[in-house]
This record gives structure tokens, C-alpha cells and sequence, in this order.
């Protein structure tokens, strides 16, 4: 099944995701995204599926799948604040203040550092941080497994000795 035939079988199970979704997001929007992004991966990966097995199962277990991921990734970018913190207002803006200005300048650094990685190791981390699989990268570059996560790997240790300025411990 080349990838346009996918396209139209899998069209034809958009409702009945949208209506699974529904479930996961409660919300309208973020459901028609989560649909968007699983017909998306599906037809990208279409090669991997069997045909003659059941579509919208298959389907359903790559949404549920990036519903999983995409929530992990929410959970690791939103910090918890206590309640016996001091949330007054002046403290919030003094901390607001001095965090924007330094952020400013270590994102700079940050998206220096990874614009020097080389190309090899620069996609498979920027996949991988944004929430892909190994084998779903490997697959998209063409490689294997095990240099995928060497690259990975490999990206990380230049990160971190190019970022080892802002180690605090």
C-alpha cells in the first residue's frame, strides 16, 4: 500500500479518531491536533503497517501513543510551585525580571550550541527531544538503531561541555 492509498484508508477512520481523542483532550482543538498528528505519523510509517490487519487499531495505538508522549513532554516543561512558597507580587516581578534577562541570554547560548552540533548529531537529538522514538528516528534518517542512539549520545556530551558554564551542581 503505497503512501496515498494509506492516506485515503486512513481518511476514512477521521471521525472515529476524532471521537477517541475527544476522551483523551477533552477538548475540541487539542482533539482535531492529536487526530492531525496521528494520521501524520501513520502515513509516515505507513511501510510498518501490515496490511490486511486492523487499520483504525493500529491507528488508535499510534494516538494513544502520542498522547502519552505529547503529555510526558508537558509534564517534564511545567514546574510545580508550592503553596508555601512566597508568591508575593514584588518577589514574582524581581524574579520574573532577573529570569528573563538571564534566560534571554542562555537561550542564545543554547540555540548557538546546538546550531554548532554537526547535522548528524544535531536532527536525531532534536527529534528525540521532541518526543520522537528512537526507532521512529532511525527509521526517518535511515540508519540504525544503535547509531542513532550514538548520535544521541555523542550530541549530548557536546551540549554539555559546551553548555558547562551554567552547571550549577
Amino acid at each position: 500500500m503505497n503512501q496515498n492509498e494509506f492516506s485515503r484508508a486512513a481518511d476514512g477512520h477521521a471521525i472515529a479518531l476524532l471521537s477517541h481523542a475527544m476522551r483523551f483532550t477533552q477538548d475540541e482543538d487539542d482533539a482535531k491536533d492529536l487526530v492531525q498528528d496521528t494520521l501524520i505519523k501513520g502515513i509516515r510509517f505507513c511501510a510498518k503497517f501490515d496490511k490486511g490487519t486492523n487499520l483504525r487499531g493500529w491507528l488508535y495505538v499510534i494516538m494513544r501513543n502520542t498522547f502519552i508522549n505529547d503529555y510526558r513532554k508537558a509534564q517534564k516543561r511545567h514546574s510545580v510551585i508550592s503553596r508555601d512558597e512566597d508568591l508575593s507580587s514584588p518577589n514574582l516581578l524581581k524574579s520574573s525580571t532577573k529570569i528573563s534577562s538571564e534566560g534571554k541570554f542562555v537561550m542564545d547560548d543554547i540555540q548557538k550550541a546546538l546550531k554548532s552540533l554537526p547535522e548528524q548529531y544535531r536532527i536525531p537529538f532534536q527529534r528525540y527531544f521532541e518526543g520522537y522514538k528512537y526507532e521512529e528516528i532511525a527509521e526517518e534518517r535511515g540508519i540504525p538503531l544503535g547509531t542513532v542512539k550514538t548520535h544521541i549520545h555523542q550530541a549530548r556530551q557536546i551540549l554539555k561541555t559546551y553548555l558547562k558554564q551554567y552547571r550549577i551542581a
